[in-house]
């Protein structure tokens, strides 16, 4: 697992490299809700995807990313907000060994 770092701010990307592929993590909030876009190595993974506590961001196996993506509420079980991103509410990486062992 990593953590990777989000800032309070309603829209975002950031860019990372996870297990060799080159990522760019777009994180918006339209009202009350968080969505997220993945587009990796130049592909796009998901767009608009939905962000709950605990669930896997890319729900689709045969997109050829390798692991996936989930918020993680530190201090409850409530979905994402902006206002606590990065303490509160935390951007997680599952390596494909981590999927594995769920």
């Amino acid at each position: 697992m990593l953590q990777i770092t989000i800032q309070p701010i309603p829209s975002q990307s950031v860019s990372v490299v996870l297990n060799g592929q080159n990522c760019q993590i777009n994180i918006y909030q339209k009202g009350q809700l968080v969505f997220v876009d993945l587009n990796s190595n130049g592909v796009d993974i998901v767009t608009g995807v939905l962000a709950h506590n605990i669930n896997p961001l890319v729900c689709i196996k045969y997109t050829g990313f390798q692991g996936n993506l989930t918020f993680v509420d530190t201090q409850g079980n409530d979905d994402p907000q902006y206002t606590g991103f990065g303490t509160r509410y935390v951007l997680i990486y599952l390596s494909p060994s981590d999927v594995a062992a769920l």
